[in-house]
Formats: structure tokens, sequence, C-alpha cells
């Protein structure tokens, strides 16, 4: 039970989108000014992780929920579309600077997940946020490898075999059914291959 804990809080939601873009720029193959870079990442780094936290902490002192992984389905309707705001502000930034626009699919994927997440709130239904999250940074991996044509087969052997320990986790902790923790990690993987399908198009 520990063990899930930890796997629960150490691949909480809120890590993912920082660690897609810190890979992203690691794996790059072509040259971005340094300082560009940093600023994209502090940017980011401010947006999807500092932001989401300090409003995560409010929502938990006012009592607006009762744990950081927002058991209950009333509980994640307002923070999901905040996140749905902030995913589609900083995608459409990084999409306007043209210098990396790949990684702004990473951001739009996140954020067609969240209102998919959304609406299925709406029908009484939530889906592990948890398995969303490395889904839809699998599937980044997947098309960021394919456009670059880079081998990333051993990373994304590693990442499948984190989201085994992820969805184990979250049925050992309760936390979610088979079918809500299935179902977050194949809309996570679907939307990021959306948004690259219609980047192809366009």
């Amino acid at each position: 039970m520990k063990f899930s804990k930890f796997i629960s809080y150490f691949f909480h939601p809120i890590n993912f989108p920082i660690l897609g873009s810190i890979l992203y720029f690691l794996l790059l193959p072509e040259y971005i000014f340094k300082p560009q870079e940093h600023l994209i990442i502090t940017v980011l780094l401010v947006g999807t992780y500092i932001f989401p936290l300090f409003l995560l902490i409010l929502l938990k002192r006012f009592g607006m929920i009762d744990s950081y992984h927002m058991v209950t389905i009333e509980e994640r309707k307002f923070p999901t579309l905040l996140f749905i705001t902030t995913c589609y502000i900083l995608g459409n930034w990084l999409f306007k600077s043209t210098v990396v626009d790949i990684l702004s699919l990473f951001y739009f994927g996140y954020g067609l997940v969240l209102i998919s997440t959304y609406i299925l709130l709406y029908n009484n239904f939530k889906i592990s946020l948890h398995t969303a999250a490395i889904g839809g940074f699998i599937g980044f991996l997947i098309y960021f490898s394919y456009h670059y044509k880079i081998n990333l087969i051993i990373l994304l052997s590693i990442f499948f075999l984190i989201s085994g320990f992820i969805a184990s986790s979250r049925l050992r902790l309760q936390a979610h059914t088979s079918l809500e923790v299935v179902f977050g990690f194949v809309i996570g993987l679907i939307s990021q291959f959306i948004v690259y399908y219609i980047y192809l198009l366009l």
C-alpha cells in the first residue's frame, strides 16, 4: 500500500507536462537559442506546475476539495475547467512561436483530454487522471519519435512499464475501477494522436 501511495504521488498528473517539456528539449535534434529555451521552460513550469499546485493548495484550504487527487466527481469540475484554459493558453503561445510547434501539440492534447474528462464528469463518470497523464505522455513521445525520426523504443518501454505501475497503484488504492483506469490511458493516448493528425493536415 505504501508503494502504491508513493507511485501515485511521485507520478501525479501535475508532473507530466513539465517532464514532457524537459524531455522535448533534451531530445530535440534541432538547436534552439538557450535563453529562449530557458524562458519557455520557466513559463511552462509556472503555468503547469507552480500555478496548479498553488491552486490545489487553495482549494484544499477552503474545503473545495478533500484530497489533492480530487477523488469525487464534484471536486474535479472546477479545477478541470481551469486546467483546460491553462493548457490552451500555453499551447497557443507555444504554437505561435513556430519554434516549438510540436511541443504545443503536447499541451493541446492534454487540453483535449481535460475537455473529454469534463464531459464525462457531467455524465457521472470519472476517468483516472493518472493514467490519462501517462497515456498522453506516451502518445506525445510516440509522435515526437516519428516526427523527428528518433528511436525512443527503450524510453517508451520504460514509460509503458511505469504506466503499468501507475494503473496498478490506482487500483490497489481503490481510487478507480479498472474501466476508469483503462479509459484514462486510452483517452490520454488518443487525444495526443488526434492533435498530431490535425497538425499534419494544416
